[in-house]
């Protein structure tokens, strides 16, 4: 996951630094709305959208930070980019830019779903089919364009393209949450027992100044809250308290995303009539459009909930509670991974995890981001123009985000 500057620019950057000093939660903030308001594709893609922001463009991070910081996420519960944009926001501007960044990414959808709950817009009449499958598609080039970089510079040998290579295939012979830890784990083994950093591979900073008081009291509250808060919603007649422990048990339950996520809720809001099947199904419908976290369908959730304070309050409710373990795990565990991280046999493992990364990686480039996206000709066609546009001509993503809409939409037309 060749990419604006290349993979020996990304390394060069990592090893002077430039570009990755402090930055303000401002400037945080601005970068992450820009990708919450055009990043289609979901966690794979945004991925793929973070690297091109993050490391070949600003270079805040070179790859094998960043590669470690997507192998921490896909270790831990909750929604993967949202959690990889946090330990980015952190690593730049401290908690404040830990929230600037979740903020930024979370807003556009967040704020639209809020919208659809109240039915000021039905998205799924509003946005032609053709434009819907176009920014599929453009998911499928920035995905592509970012797994080949990383490939570049996290597999430059045979021994880390063979475990890439195995486990891409393993993840696509057999798809699921288990198989994605056990392959990670199986990685690190290979790093331990096959793999020695070369002399210009050197551990980089992630900048993370987190204190470790502060972080074991945040693993503890993340931990103390999934025990009380279903007690306290027993012996506490309380509606909102109700929702706060369904959104919040189940984030902190899932691995995979928010696919993985959405049975989950349904089950906490469908079967005892908070929310009509009907009424869940639409804003599921709704939420495939949309670019950013598809979290942010919590919000549409307690808008619409029958129980609670509904509208915005209850949406905002329900979106602080669903993303609330991710800020408690990932500002919580990442003092004490960045400390992991500069040991020699850590080091040597994350050699085999992160070339673990890049084949989980180009397993979801498969399914569901090529099988979702590229289904005629015509779709391989704007794919490739896409991958052209990024990887040659270096136009931003929102630009070519833009242009793929476009393109779809024409297709569409042009077929009707």
């Amino acid at each position: 996951m060749p990419m604006k500057g290349g993979a020996s620019g990304t390394e060069d950057a990592g090893r002077t630094g430039r570009g990755a000093g402090r930055q303000s939660a401002g400037a945080v903030f601005t970068a992450f709305l820009l990708l919450g308001l055009t990043s289609f594709g979901g966690p794979v893609a945004h991925i793929g959208y973070f690297r091109e922001a993050f490391v070949a463009r600003r270079r805040w991070l070179d790859d094998r930070a960043y590669a470690d910081l997507v192998a921490l996420c896909q270790m831990l519960p909750g929604p993967t980019s949202s959690q990889v944009g946090i330990g980015i926001g952190l690593a730049k501007a401290g908690l404040p830019g830990a929230a600037a960044a979740w903020a930024g990414f979370t807003l556009p959808s967040a704020v639209i779903m809020l919208a659809f709950g109240y039915g000021v817009a039905a998205y799924e009449e509003a946005i032609p089919p053709g434009a819907l499958q176009g920014l599929k598609t453009v998911a499928a080039a920035v995905v592509a364009q970012a797994v080949w970089a990383m490939a570049r510079t996290l597999c430059p040998d045979a021994p880390r393209a063979t475990v890439a290579v195995l486990a891409a295939v393993a993840a696509v012979l057999a798809p699921s949450v288990v198989t994605h830890v056990a392959l990670i784990a199986a990685g690190a083994l290979a790093g331990l027992l096959f793999m020695r950093p070369a002399a210009g591979e050197r551990h980089v900073s992630l900048g993370i100044a987190v204190d470790r008081r502060l972080a074991v009291l945040l693993l503890g509250l993340f931990l103390a809250l999934l025990v009380a808060l279903p007690l306290l919603a027993n012996s506490w007649p309380s509606q909102a308290l109700m929702l706060v422990d369904g959104f919040y048990r189940s984030a902190s339950l899932v691995f995979g995303g928010g696919h993985v996520l959405l049975p989950l809720l349904q089950a906490e809001v469908v079967p005892p009539g908070w929310v009509a099947n009907e009424t869940f199904v639409a804003g599921y419908g709704a939420a495939q459009a949309l670019p950013g976290p598809l979290f942010t369908f919590a919000a549409y959730l307690g808008a619409v909930a029958g129980i609670g304070p509904g509208g915005v309050p209850g949406g905002l409710l329900c979106l602080g509670a669903v993303f609330l373990p991710s800020f408690l795990l990932v500002v919580g565990a990442l003092p004490f991974w960045e400390a992991l991280r500069r040991l020699a046999a850590a080091e040597r493992a994350m050699l085999g995890v992160n070339a673990a990364v890049v084949g989980l990686l180009g397993a979801a480039f498969y399914d569901p981001i090529w099988t979702g996206g590229v289904r005629t000709p015509a779709d391989l066609a704007l794919g490739l123009a896409a991958f052209v546009l990024l990887v040659f001509w270096k136009v931003p993503p929102w630009a070519v985000v833009i242009l793929g809409a476009l393109g779809g939409w024409g297709i569409g037309a042009l077929a009707g």
